[in-house]
């Protein structure tokens, strides 16, 4: 696929490759920091959602599914207070995420802070917190250069088909 089919701008993958390792970087350090990667695939997707980036929604369900992740989770993600299919430690997860990600707006609302401080530790909060601010400067890139929705195809899963 050409750079003009995938981006409805310009390329930001080509024409800056450094800022681009700087991304790397933090992506890199928040697929390590040990939080569990079903719970990142969901913090993705909804910050993703928030922020109204059709493609990264579109890739963050197509990796989550990848790693068996459930239709009725990735649908009820958008409504998750509502749906029954999380636990206490997704939905912690889900409103910092919300709240980091609409920072301006609440500015992390104590009650927000301290419930997902029940669930998380120190370093758990503050990898937490790295993985929102990963996706949001992701989700801005693709928003900001039109980044086509669909494009995106995801690895092909070790050991076959995937």
């Amino acid at each position: 696929m050409s750079n003009e089919e995938q981006y409805g701008r310009i390329s930001y993958t080509a024409a800056a490759p450094g800022a681009l390792q700087a991304m790397y970087g933090v992506e890199k350090y928040v697929r390590q920091c040990g939080l569990e990667e079903p719970l990142l695939d969901l913090v993705k997707l909804r910050a993703s959602q928030v922020n109204g980036c059709a493609y990264c929604v579109d890739m963050h369900t197509k990796d989550a599914r990848a790693r068996g992740e459930t239709e009725q989770r990735l649908y009820a993600v958008v409504v998750w207070r509502e749906a029954p299919f999380f636990t206490a430690r997704e939905r912690a997860a889900l409103a910092w995420t919300e709240a980091v990600t609409l920072v301006s707006r609440d500015q992390a609302p104590d009650d927000v802070y301290a419930e997902a401080r029940a669930h998380f530790s120190e370093k758990e909060l503050v990898d937490l917190t790295m993985a929102v601010i990963a996706i949001n400067g992701w989700n801005r890139l693709a928003i900001a250069f039109r980044a086509v929705a669909g494009t995106y195809q995801p690895p092909a899963r070790k050991g076959g088909a995937g």
